[in-house]
């Protein structure tokens, strides 16, 4: 029984074109807070652990904040929230620029942005389009907007590296604060109709139940959380270990954008993919492949161009398991509550994330080498490969009874 009808519809390519826009900018600006680690801590005096361990909290903070953010984006409309997101991510970036002390850079650079990426990226934007694009189109429009992250990622690392050589790296980020601002009138593009009222619909509480209750989200789960651990790390302690390896800063500038170029066309294919295959199969093979890489890139001689290939390579794979992820979880839930349980996962996500990056600056400082994570990395992919085989993609016996 539903109380009101909507009175208009919100168009599905105004919501790809807005929405995509939006993870441009907000994963384009984080993609390259990698470069950031060498100026700041050479002109703080800091160690590497105290810039890694602001970026594990800013992940931590992200996937805390998640669940929180898809639920009110669920229960009030996704608009609201990307604003507030876009508000805070500016502010983090202000902070992050004037901190002079380890803890107050933990919270801008940390805190602060952590919480505004929970209500600026993939989550939210899903929340909306699992809500707006048919059902047998959810997996490739989840591409596109995947896809479009990648292009951001691809973009703004020459634009970063550009601004910090040239105008100083606490310039850059306040002018990366400005282009935070324009996720505020992007918002607006997905500001969803007045959404029926259902009598007798599933609660918050059922939902968050039901999902945890289910096998197969919680294996979705743990995968998630291995794809945090490898990208993360990989985005943020490259450019250092490229460097102590005695290759130049253009070198991991290149191999960065690489990473962004493939990425767009690994998580297009995966959304397309995830259309005509069994998406637990795709992820598996993501992460066995991912698990590969990194093994023939720690065990060949280095040189810029197996770099390039390895970043090639691993950007393909890079966010390829975002859209058969969330296309999962919608087939399996509904699009109901599903920037919440798409939060939930993506917490799991940045646990993994906060480890990933911790402990490449921990374990550094302790053996003075990255050997360790990496070979970690690999265990973890032949998990998170063996793990997403049982999952089962087909609505859960609720949505079919439906």
């Amino acid at each position: 029984m539903q109380a009101t009808t909507p009175s208009r519809t919100l168009s599905a390519q105004q919501v790809l074109l807005c929405g995509a826009l939006i993870v441009t900018l907000s994963m384009g600006i984080r993609h390259g807070f990698g470069f950031w680690l060498q100026p700041i801590i050479t002109e703080r005096g800091w160690t590497r652990e105290t810039f890694s361990f602001a970026i594990a909290i800013q992940n931590l903070a992200w996937g805390a904040a998640g669940p929180i953010a898809g639920m009110l984006a669920d229960r009030y409309g996704a608009w609201k929230v990307l604003i507030g997101g876009g508000l805070l991510y500016a502010l983090g970036l202000v902070l992050m620029s004037v901190a002079a002390v380890p803890w107050a850079f933990t919270m801008g650079c940390g805190v602060v942005i952590g919480m505004a990426q929970s209500g600026c990226t993939y989550a939210v934007i899903y929340g909306v389009l699992g809500r707006t694009v048919a059902p047998e189109r959810r997996s490739w429009a989840f591409g596109v907007a995947a896809a479009a992250g990648s292009f951001g990622q691809f973009a703004m690392i020459p634009i970063e590296t550009l601004l910090i050589s040239h105008l100083g790296w606490q310039m850059a980020l306040w002018l990366l604060a400005g282009s935070a601002l324009l996720i505020l009138p992007l918002a607006l593009g997905v500001r969803e109709p007045e959404r029926p009222v259902v009598v007798g619909g599933q609660s918050i509480l059922g939902a968050l139940r039901e999902a945890f209750g289910y096998r197969s989200f919680q294996l979705l789960m743990l995968g998630y959380f291995v794809c945090g651990f490898q990208v993360v790390f990989i985005g943020v302690h490259m450019p250092s270990y490229l460097r102590d390896k005695g290759l130049g800063l253009e070198v991991s500038t290149v191999a960065l954008m690489l990473i962004g170029l493939f990425n767009i066309f690994g998580t297009y294919a995966a959304g397309m993919l995830g259309q005509r295959f069994p998406k637990r199969y795709l992820l598996s093979g993501i992460y066995a492949l991912r698990a590969v890489a990194i093994t023939l890139f720690v065990t060949l001689p280095l040189s810029p161009m197996s770099v390039y290939l390895f970043s090639a390579v691993i950007g393909f794979l890079w966010l390829s398991t975002v859209p058969p992820t969330n296309a999962v979880i919608a087939q399996i839930f509904g699009p109901a509550h599903m920037s919440m349980l798409g939060g939930f996962v993506f917490l799991s996500h940045q646990v993994g994330s906060f480890l990933g990056v911790w402990l490449g600056g921990r374990l550094y400082d302790a053996t003075g080498s990255y050997d360790v994570v990496w070979w970690l990395a690999v265990a973890l992919g032949v998990f998170a490969a063996l793990i997403n085989l049982p999952v089962r993609e087909s609505p859960i016996r609720r949505m079919a009874a439906a």
